[in-house]
């Protein structure tokens, strides 16, 4: 299974496997990891699984689609250049162990 690195906002990390073809957020939500909130469940419609990816990996994602762009616009958390939704980060082999995603102080 990919792994995936999930930094809190104090700098603690936190490394979980997700299924293959899921999401970061799944996994993210799947093994508990704190704030990530995921109201929608997935389906991009609330921007509350916000995270920061980090420039080590920014270069991996495919880029923003328009209704992800969008949502970004109003998240709680200052929006930055490596700012994505995590519903919408698909986990392939390629990812596995390299990604890194930063978690904002808060998503509402």
């Amino acid at each position: 299974m990919p792994m995936v690195t999930f930094i809190q906002p104090d700098g603690t990390p936190r490394e979980v496997n997700v299924l293959p073809r899921s999401s970061a957020m799944s996994g993210a939500v799947q093994n508990g990891v704190p704030g990530i909130l995921a109201e929608c469940g997935g389906s991009c419609a609330c921007a509350t699984c916000h995270v920061y990816v980090d420039e080590s990996c920014i270069d991996l994602l495919p880029p923003i689609d328009p209704l992800e762009d969008d949502l970004l616009e109003a998240v709680a958390s200052e929006r930055r250049e490596t700012s994505r939704l995590s519903c919408q980060i698909k986990l392939t082999p390629e990812l596995d162990g390299k990604l890194i995603l930063h978690i904002p102080e808060t998503q509402v």
